[in-house]
């Protein structure tokens, strides 16, 4: 396990029923596939050593013996592999015979996992044949010439790379408590399930739903292979299930219905659910009566790594298939908090500043939205538009064109004379394009806003975002401040994509145009052709690359190396959606995240005081919710990273 990850599969054989010698064949084959693309850890199906469907051929001898047998030539097979195979087989214990999975590793047998619930049921009949986990007293046996414990205690195996994982039978998921809700609780990184779950209409999405829904409630990986081609078809058909989770997530899944053996694999990041069940208290608590047996496994030899996963570039966008209903969600979320908030200060009027930009324009959208689900009239909203020096014709074009579309009060106040005389008061030259020159203008700005709002009986609503929050792009005490910001729980790259959204629905060009125009603050004169001159991306770099960083900063406290690792897999390989070229150079990746390292920890003071506003998603920068940061931590640790990359 390297950078928290361990490449793990599931593995469907075809198989033979009753046929030892050719399953034993089936899975050497898998196992040496899966040792080329050195993957740590894969599970084999229920039974898949005899077949599950043998029925009372179980009660056979012979068929039993030859089970050892084949074990003891899977043993020596795997001698010189470095992988875990875990396979599915009878194995008889004090005169009893189980349903057990068998970990096998480098010749030897780690362990002999029993199955706990037996379906008896429908079309199962396995209590004819096997006996439960329940009814196993702890005994030392001797098996495919190898000493191993048995018992019915949990047992938790645990490499050599620190990676823990836990073994469950098909049945045992679906009990009210499966077993992987105690082992994932004892420390259980990976969940393996070896199952033999026949194909109903409607099932496998049922199926899908259940281990996704145990991996999210376990924040765990779960492996899952269940057995296909070749079982009988007598009364069933078994499709060969392949599926690996991650907390909650479908990573890979395998082809139904297959006619040929199949491997999938993925990278799980063990470090990702590790972060995760450390933040979550309920998990903490509920962990308190868990308990399993370790077992350790063999070392390994080091090996090579190569992130092999996909990683998306964009992590905050809904990739769901219905994103209607997510950006609805979204921009709910939004105008609720701003409803109750005007509802609660008895407020009939909003002030907003509408510079043409992204935010605004969001923020002016939510705004509406707001008033017409509370019943007041959109006339209340009182779209200011404050032309400066930096200000451009399209721009102020845009901001116009949209508070008429959207039918909202419009005002216009430009800044120019009091940011001149301000200039003069303080002796500030105007020529001197600065910080003081810029800071000016976007605290008058503020400064106009908070008094016509005084003047209405109005609050100020915010147009500031996550990301600008992150990096501290935003004038303290000018565009910093509001009486409630609805954009500072969505991100820069989520803010496009909803605006995009909206454009959609109601067909208007000048959104279309607001998309496409440079984020800018327009603080900075425009250039001799009238364009925006000051460009917010090529000061402090691209917003997807900088909420990128902020998601897996923030939501999982990964270090700079691992972000770096992830944002290479992201965006340093050739992309179609950029003719075939990597959307960014890991120069630019490296530049940019050490930026952001820096301005993120230098900027919290901003972020201590700021003013209320709707957490949206996983991630919020709220000093009274998710982030408490002291503004004067050293980020030190973190830039001597960066300096490594």
């Amino acid at each position: 396990m390297r950078y928290g990850f361990a490449k793990v599969a599931a593995a469907v054989p075809a198989v033979r029923v009753a046929d030892v010698d050719y399953n034993i064949q089936q899975i050497e084959s898998l196992i040496a596939q899966a040792e080329g693309r050195d993957i740590e850890l894969m599970v084999f199906p229920e039974l898949c050593v005899t077949g599950y469907s043998c029925q009372d051929l179980f009660k056979e001898q012979l068929l039993l013996d030859k089970v050892e047998e084949g074990v003891m030539v899977l043993l020596d097979f795997t001698r010189k592999l470095d992988i875990i195979s875990v396979v599915g087989l009878p194995v008889v214990i004090n005169g009893l015979l189980y349903n057990c999975a068998a970990v096998i590793q480098g010749g030897s047998l780690l362990g002999i996992v029993p199955k706990t619930y037996l379906p008896n049921y429908g079309e199962f009949y396995e209590k004819r044949w096997f006996a439960s986990a329940q009814d196993l007293n702890p005994t030392d046996i001797y098996f495919a010439g190898s000493p191993v414990h048995v018992s019915a205690e949990p047992q938790l195996f645990v490499t050599r790379g620190g990676m823990k994982f836990g073994i469950e039978i098909c049945e045992d998921v679906w009990a009210p408590i499966p077993p992987s809700n105690n082992l994932a609780l004892a420390g259980a990184d990976i969940i393996l399930n070896l199952s033999a779950s026949d194909e109903l209409i409607g099932k496998h999405a049922y199926l899908k739903s259940l281990l996704a829904q145990q991996s999210a409630r376990m924040v765990c990986g779960y492996v899952y292979a269940s057995c296909g081609f070749g079982e009988s078809t007598q009364d069933v058909v078994y499709g060969g299930n392949a599926m690996i989770f991650e907390n909650g997530q479908l990573l890979v899944e395998g082809d139904r219905f297959s006619f040929q053996p199949q491997i999938r694999m993925t990278q799980i990041d063990i470090e990702k659910l590790r972060v995760e069940r450390r933040c979550n208290t309920t998990f903490i608590n509920a962990q308190r009566h868990a308990s399993a047996h370790e077992v350790a496994c063999k070392p390994v030899a080091p090996r090579d790594f190569e992130l092999q996963r996909e990683i998306d570039p964009h992590p905050f966008i809904p990739k769901d298939e219905n994103m209607q209903a997510s950006c609805e969600e979204i921009l709910n979320i939004q105008v609720s908090g701003l409803a109750k908030r005007l509802y609660h200060v008895n407020a009939q009027k909003a002030v907003i500043g509408i510079s043409g930009g992204l935010d605004s324009t969001l923020a002016l959208l939510v705004t509406v939205k707001a008033f017409d689900k509370i019943g007041l009239d959109r006339k209340g909203v009182i779209g200011i538009t404050m032309p400066g020096f930096g200000t451009t014709d399209r721009t102020y074009h845009n901001a116009m064109k949209l508070m008429e579309t959207l039918g909202v009060t419009i005002r216009e106040i430009s800044i120019a004379k009091a940011v001149t005389q301000h200039f003069k008061d303080i002796g500030h030259d105007h020529d001197l394009h600065d910080v003081t020159y810029e800071n000016s203008q976007a605290r008058e700005r503020t400064q106009i806003l908070m008094d016509v709002a005084n003047k209405e009986n109005a609050i100020v609503v915010g147009t500031g975002d996550l990301s600008e929050l992150a990096l501290g792009w935003a004038t303290y005490n000018g565009d910093h401040m509001s009486m409630y910001g609805v954009n500072v729980g969505v991100p820069k790259t989520l803010i496009r994509y909803l605006v995009s959204y909206v454009a959609g629905e109601m067909a208007t060009e000048t959104l279309l145009d607001i998309i496409d125009t440079p984020i800018s603050p327009e603080l900075i004169p425009a250039d001799e052709d009238g364009k925006i001159k000051q460009k917010t991306e090529d000061l402090v770099g691209p917003y997807e690359l900088h909420d990128f960083f902020i998601y897996y900063f923030l939501r999982y406290g990964f270090s700079p190396k691992k972000i770096f690792l992830l944002a290479q897999r992201a965006f340093c390989v050739p992309s179609t959606n950029n003719g075939g070229e990597p959307l960014y150079t890991e120069d630019v990746v490296k530049k940019w995240l050490t930026t952001f390292c820096r301005r993120f920890f230098t900027q919290q003071f901003k972020r201590s005081c700021l003013p209320d506003g709707p957490k949206v998603g996983s991630v919020s920068l709220s000093p009274r919710g998710d982030w408490r940061m002291p503004s004067d931590a050293s980020y030190a640790i973190w830039m001597k990273e960066c300096e490594k990359l």
